[in-house]
């Protein structure tokens, strides 16, 4: 009975905080052990939507899949027993991935818990033409151009806040950025800032922009900015996140005097909801909307998360037609359930086969795009709190873009 109730423990953190993959992944795992397979399942496919290349998460499904299959059957049993290990032999007489009308591929980066140096440029993003555009005029360009800037008397002060419907790979162009600049890579999440002891997160928030100093050329990025900076007007009973806000105030209106090589980049599915004062001068003061991925960057993130899958036939140009208005999740998403059912068939026949056409065209009967609501949300801040122009990008794309 203490095992149930750790469960249930785990089940409602991870109601409270659906995001934390980690999470997911040790109730899934509680749940693998007790054979509690179809549950776990569920957790799994959640957190690979988010991070369809995240180990744990692919082990368990291949654990649940073997579970739900059934056992292995007897020696005189009628059904084929399936030869695991001559299914290594059987992958590699499968055929590469043979893609039709491919675009270039996206190069994914693992996400990191440390400072990194990414690899990835813009140039190895698809799409997202307007989105490139912006963040050269904004960011990028000035940087590169200093004895422009003093000509023009601006400097590159201040953070830069991503925006967008969720799971369109806003911390994928964070990393870009820093490629372009050459500079190392420092990711912060809502999970390495809060505490339960009284001080400890302002701390963090301090140490975090230290190490940000020491590691100059440094993208310090900020996922999920309203989590972090909510606003203090909305937090009268959290006296604890007042001060995270506060000290978060602190360390952006520093920076713009002392911390030379720290560029502080933010990501948000709710900017309405980040706290007034952060978006300030000298702050997070320049906003760009990251949309849903255009038919470009559609083909390209198919071709991504089936890269490294036994595949045959993938028309990826067919497929990016017919997915106008999903997230780049939503995507991953695909791919993970037409995968399952080509792993399900192999089960049954005991022969591996790779994941074809018709098992996309199975999953997008059964995938619906996942950003509807937010998009609702967004209507509404459009109409009733767009008065200073603060949305105006948004605006621009419901107006040309009838999202579902």
């Amino acid at each position: 009975m203490a095992e149930d109730a750790v469960i249930r423990e785990l089940a409602a953190a991870v109601e409270r905080s659906p995001e934390l993959a980690e999470l997911r992944v040790h109730l899934a795992t509680l749940l693998v052990e007790r054979e509690r397979f179809a549950e776990a399942l569920a957790h799994c496919s959640a957190v690979l939507a988010q991070d369809a290349t995240h180990a744990a998460a692919l082990s368990l499904l291949q654990r649940c899949t073997a579970g739900l299959a059934g056992p292995p059957p007897s020696a005189g049993g009628s059904s084929p027993e399936f030869d695991w290990g001559a299914a290594e032999d059987q992958v590699a007489d499968i055929v590469k991935p043979a893609f039709v009308d491919d675009p270039a591929a996206v190069v994914d980066e693992n996400d990191f818990d440390a400072v990194q140096r990414p690899v990835t440029r813009l140039t190895d993003i698809a799409g997202m033409a307007d989105v490139k555009k912006q963040l050269e005029l904004s960011l990028l360009g000035p940087i590169r151009n200093p004895d422009l800037m003093k000509t023009f008397k601006v400097s590159a002060r201040g953070g830069l806040l991503l925006y967008g419907p969720p799971g369109c790979g806003k911390t994928f162009v964070a990393k870009a950025v820093s490629g372009e600049l050459g500079a190392n890579f420092y990711q912060v999440g809502i999970a390495d800032v809060l505490s339960r002891w009284l001080g400890e997160s302002e701390n963090s928030i301090r140490a975090i922009f230290d190490s940000a100093r020491r590691n100059a050329p440094c993208v310090l990025f900020f996922d999920e900015v309203d989590a972090l900076g909510h606003r203090r007007s909305a937090l009268s009973g959290s006296a604890g996140l007042r001060t995270v806000v506060n000290a978060l105030l602190e360390e952006l209106d520093s920076a713009t005097s002392v911390n030379d090589g720290v560029y502080v980049l933010g990501a948000t599915n709710a900017p309405w909801d980040v706290d007034p004062a952060l978006r300030r001068p000298g702050r997070f003061d320049r906003m760009i909307f990251v949309p849903l991925p255009d038919a470009e960057a559609r083909a390209a993130i198919m071709k991504l998360h089936l890269q490294d899958r036994p595949v045959e036939g993938i028309n990826l140009a067919e497929v990016a037609k017919r997915t106008d208005g999903f997230s780049g999740a939503d995507l991953a998403h695909i791919c993970d359930s037409a995968t399952q059912l080509a792993m399900a068939d192999s089960l049954s026949s005991g022969q591996i086969r790779p994941v074809r056409m018709s098992d996309v065209d199975t999953a997008l009967t059964q995938i619906r795009p996942s950003t509807g609501p937010w998009f609702d949300t967004a209507r509404n801040v459009v109409e009733f709190s767009n008065r200073d122009g603060t949305y105006d990008a948004l605006a621009k794309y419901l107006r040309r873009h009838r999202v579902r």
